[in-house]
């Protein structure tokens, strides 16, 4: 085995088990907020968005609108999130986190958080940018794979 192929494979291991972790990981966080893994991903992308209609939602987590409907009911009657009708479109919902309420998995991730900021602050700038292009192209890769599995 050359040198490329040993590297190749170490690093596809490694970003195997990184994968398996990290959903082991988020099952764990979210039975501690009585949430589902896709409930909680739901809050992740609304914390990055502010807030989404539920067709965002629906795109985002490619379920369908019944189930985005369910999993709104759910984060709503847990008091996560508040949804309303659109006012420029009142045949969408639009569906907002509850900044009071996402304390409680900010203080979840609070030593994780820490770790991993510890971890990059070993990293250079140039090293950084080469991990953030890396999620971001392997985030391309996920969502190619995820809608020609639904074709």
């Amino acid at each position: 085995m050359t040198d490329r192929e040993e590297a190749l494979a170490e690093f596809m291991r490694a970003g195997r088990e990184s994968s398996r972790l990290s959903v082991l990981f988020r099952h764990a966080l979210a039975a501690k907020l009585g949430l589902t893994v896709t409930d909680m991903e739901c809050l992740d992308f609304l914390m990055d968005t502010g807030s989404a209609t539920a067709g965002q939602l629906a795109e985002q987590t490619n379920l369908t609108t019944g189930a985005i409907t369910s999993m709104i009911r759910r984060l709503e009657q847990a008091g996560y999130v508040t949804s309303g009708r659109d006012p420029a479109d009142r045949r969408r919902v639009v569906v907002t986190p509850v900044p009071e309420r996402l304390d409680d998995g900010r203080a979840l991730f609070a030593s994780f958080g820490q770790r991993v900021g510890r971890l990059v602050d070993e990293y250079s700038t140039a090293e950084l940018r080469l991990l953030a292009r890396h999620y971001d192209r392997m985030s391309e890769i996920y969502r190619a794979e995820i809608v020609s599995r639904d074709s």
